[in-house]
């Protein structure tokens, strides 16, 4: 099965990030983000991915009927190698280190065994997954487990405190804000994000922790009927670390707000009232909902709390 962070490599020398669970007409959906270059795999944004496909691979853009919406897809007998993050994090507790970015992940995940973390319920995804690391490459862990990933957090929370690992400075922030092309304020931006505990320092290197669970995928189509901003109550926060995270909400015609960029994810807990800005959509049936990273830089869609 594919799941969202997994990643998969083409003949071609393409790897792509799985972005949704399962497959859709025998494609899995997923993002262009490495091509081959030079015996390894460099990185590619937004803008030269998609270039590259609509001029080198026009058979890897789908249009999704389920997600109105214009994805990169992989048909499943095109996949040379299916890249799975429990299986690869497996392997690397047990080798011997072969840089700085390994070491650090190995000592972390040590850290967390010994707090008691069932590391079969956790994966290593981003850069690590493929071995592109970089001297500065950042260690993401994708657990599976919605308990694991709480008690997690919780250590991590522990772990600051004991000086084990670090919170992020200031400075830290102010990075990871400009990176991320917030739609929100600096100031707002390190609010929501300092008591998040999924993100913090070990030996200097960021890492962050992602939650996936495998439910079943709902069949229901939504059609996008533009852009909208509200104000609302969160009325259910229990998957609003999930990919996609989700928000319950209580207003007179959207009844969640379903988020795809990690920006926004476990932004609002239950009883806070909060701004939302993102694309508006609709099933056949009539329920709607709001979609919060309709694309990768997610402009002008936001979740803040009020």
């Amino acid at each position: 099965m594919y799941l969202a962070k997994d990643f998969i490599e083409t003949s071609e020398g393409l790897v792509f990030a799985v972005v949704e669970n399962d497959t859709e007409q025998g494609r899995v959906l997923c993002f262009l983000r490495y091509i081959g270059a030079n015996g390894g795999w460099s990185k590619v944004n937004t803008e030269r991915a998609n270039k590259l496909l609509q001029e080198s691979h026009p058979d890897y853009i789908y249009y999704s009927s389920v997600r109105d919406a214009t994805l990169h897809a992989v048909f499943v007998d095109r996949v040379k190698v299916h890249h799975q993050p429990r299986i690869v994090l497996q392997k690397l507790i047990k080798i011997d280190a072969v840089d700085a970015v390994q070491e650090d992940c190995q000592q972390l995940l040590g850290l967390y065994q010994q707090q008691g973390i069932n590391l079969e319920h956790v994966g290593v995804t981003g850069s690590l997954l493929i071995g592109a690391q970089k001297a500065q490459s950042d260690i993401d862990l994708v657990i599976y487990n919605r308990k694991t990933f709480m008690q997690i957090r919780s250590v991590t929370k522990n772990l600051i405190a004991a000086d084990s690992v670090q919170a992020l400075s200031i400075s830290d922030w102010q990075d990871s804000y400009h990176r991320r092309s917030c739609e929100i304020s600096l100031d707002d931006y390190i609010w929501h994000e300092q008591r998040k505990v999924n993100k913090a320092l070990i030996n200097g290197r960021k890492f962050d922790l992602g939650l996936l669970t495998v439910a079943a995928q709902s069949s229901i189509a939504y059609k996008k009927q533009g852009r909208v901003k509200f104000t609302a109550m969160v009325t259910g926060d229990e998957q609003s670390f999930d990919y996609p995270a989700v928000f319950q909400i209580d207003h007179p015609q959207i009844a969640e707000i379903v988020c795809y960029t990690a920006t926004y994810v476990g932004q609002a807990l239950t009883g806070e009232a909060i701004e939302a800005a993102g694309l508006l959509e609709q099933s056949a049936q009539g329920q709607q909902r709001l979609i919060v990273g309709s694309s990768r830089e997610a402009k002008g869609e936001y979740i803040k709390v009020c």
